[in-house]
């Protein structure tokens, strides 16, 4: 049998799409994921394998050699580590883990990319006795925090656990086969069509020490195989036309390996998955209810993160305009609602591991960015958790498209500048277009998204910028959303005041007569009218009124309420 402790395995995972290359030098920033190096002649190989624990302690990610560091990243070509297969039995040697070390012959140069997966759960990674992170350029000691941190997640990988006594016939034939064909096509790589059943599982970290793991099973797994063994791993489907329809309209019950039913569940969503015309003016695209990328992303996290040690079932209703998936757990520790786009942390390595390497799922945790994402540019809702509680995870997708004109406004700020923008970015955009406060967390992206054009700051308000709305024709929206300018504003309440010569008009009023700029800002109008002549306080504090014209003289009462 193999032993996956034995030597190093074959790559399968190989080689990296130019276009997928091409992708990590456009991304808008280096992350915890991505190291960048030109490295034109040599690179140390130390210095490479501190990287890659670096990487591995953070999440996985690359270290990618030939690269210019600085934006707009370059190909420059690199010289370093012209043997790449030696360098990776080096690093087996080294580390005792799997660095997948590949070169990619681009156009422009050869690049050298270093492939880290995730450290184990609980498990900080060290060379050399060095537990290392990085901050900023530079590799760093994890502190001693971060450290309890990673020992004290206990919960082992139940996906990880080997079933004894369970051989290969324990497998859906099909399943094998989806697999086999989804690794070979989304990585590029026809070799994996020809291994064996056995090579095929040990690369994919399914088959270790002899035997199949839980998540062979739940992956590949007969209906026979997963009654025995692991009963609860089963998705459950369901579609009601409406929230108080009972019974359900139709319901499906898949039993077998997520291999041989993934594609299937997709279809049935889309039977039903209404396309929605956008219309504004004379722009129309069709938009579907529930988008493909989406869907599956949400089902693969199902898969990935759900509690198997506990009975029940994975739920998908499906609803006209709404799409409930339900897994049995909570959140795995460290993960909430709020930080689900910071934090990574699968309740089930060995399965997302697997998924990783046929590219359904990245181990870095871009997927859940490119679902908030997707859903933004549709101005449909971002994702909701409500009802998630310790038991279990209730992820709602509501389909209506909300706003039209942001699907419109996106497409005029166009796909190249779209290409910069991150996840935060993309957030950002959508509070400001639901003219809701952005939230701290995403105020550092604010002044980026001003300079490139996107969104502007009137007063403490950001608003989609003027120059995009004038692209759409709508500068009459722009208008209103602004508000007035502010020489009209100081009209209005000069026009107030003169009306209401006799008796005064006390602040409260004032405040009614420009409810959307607030008290403070219309104090601060008052006092610079106040400096021009314009207009003069009676009285002191909240009980003081305006009237119009300059202040009568020294008896005249100053104001406090005014700055």
């Amino acid at each position: 049998m193999l032993n996956a402790r034995s030597a190093p395995p074959s790559d399968p995972q190989m080689p990296t799409p130019i276009t997928e290359l091409e992708r990590w030098l456009n991304a808008p920033r280096e992350d915890e994921h991505l190291e960048f190096k030109e490295a034109k002649v040599s690179f140390e190989f130390q210095k490479a394998l501190d990287y890659c624990v670096a990487l591995a302690n953070e999440g996985g990610g690359r270290l990618v050699l030939g690269v210019s560091n600085a934006r707009p990243r370059r190909i420059v070509g690199t010289a370093a580590f012209p043997d790449v297969q030696h360098a990776r039995e080096q690093a087996w040697q080294v580390l005792r883990r799997r660095i997948d070390v590949e070169e990619i012959m681009h156009p422009e140069g050869r690049v050298v990319v270093f492939h880290a997966l995730s450290r184990p759960r609980g498990e900080a990674l060290q060379r050399e006795g060095k537990f290392l992170m990085r901050a900023g350029e530079q590799l760093v000691p994890m502190s001693f925090d971060r450290l309890q941190q990673i020992a004290a997640e206990s919960e082992p990988d139940f996906s990880a656990g080997a079933v004894a006594q369970v051989g290969f016939d324990a497998l859906d034939a099909v399943a094998v086969e989806n697999f086999r064909s989804v690794w070979a096509t989304r990585s590029g790589n026809p070799a994996v069509r020809s291994l064996s059943t056995a090579q095929l599982l040990s690369d994919a970290g399914l088959f270790v020490g002899g035997s199949l793991t839980r998540a062979a099973l739940i992956l590949l797994g007969s209906e026979d195989a997963l009654r025995q063994h692991l009963a609860a791993a089963e998705v459950i489907f369901e579609y009601r036309s409406s929230d108080g329809s009972l019974p359900y309209q139709q319901r499906l019950e898949f039993r077998r390996g997520f291999f041989a039913w993934y594609e299937e569940l997709w279809e049935r969503i889309n039977l039903r998955n209404d396309r929605q015309m956008v219309l504004d003016g004379l722009f129309r695209v069709e938009l579907p209810t529930f988008d493909e990328a989406v869907v599956r992303e949400a089902l693969l996290n199902a898969i990935s993160h759900r509690d198997y040690r506990r009975p029940g079932s994975v739920f998908v209703r499906q609803f006209p305009k709404r799409l409930e998936i339900v897994s049995p757990g909570g959140f795995p520790p460290g993960i909430t609602p709020e930080n689900v786009l910071d934090r990574q942390e699968p309740r089930n390595r060995c399965i997302a591991e697997a998924l990783s390497r046929c590219r359904l799922v990245e181990r870095s945790g871009q997927g859940m960015d490119r679902m908030y994402e997707r859903l933004i540019r549709n101005s449909q809702p971002r994702p909701d958790f409500t009802g998630t509680d310790d038991h279990q995870v209730r992820l709602i997708l509501h389909g209506e498209i909300g706003n039209p004109a942001f699907v419109r406004f996106l497409e005029k700020l166009g796909a190249e500048r779209l290409e910069s923008f991150t996840t935060r970015d993309y957030l950002v955009l959508d509070h400001v277009q639901r003219e809701e406060p952005v939230p701290d967390t995403l105020r550092a992206q604010v002044k980026r998204l001003i300079d490139l054009g996107a969104i502007e700051r009137v007063g403490r308000r950001l608003l989609l910028s003027r120059a995009l709305y004038g692209q759409l024709g709508e500068r009459g929206t722009y208008t209103r959303k602004r508000g007035l300018d502010h020489e009209t504003n100081k009209a209005l309440l000069v026009k107030h005041i003169r009306e209401n010569a006799t008796e005064g008009s006390p602040l409260a009023d004032l405040v009614q007569v420009l409810p959307q700029l607030g008290q403070r800002r219309v104090q601060l109008l008052l006092a610079e009218m106040r400096r021009s002549g314009e207009v003069h306080p009676r009285g002191l504090r909240r009980w003081a009124r305006w009237y119009p014209g300059p202040d009568e003289g020294p008896d005249e009462a100053s104001d406090s309420s005014a700055p």
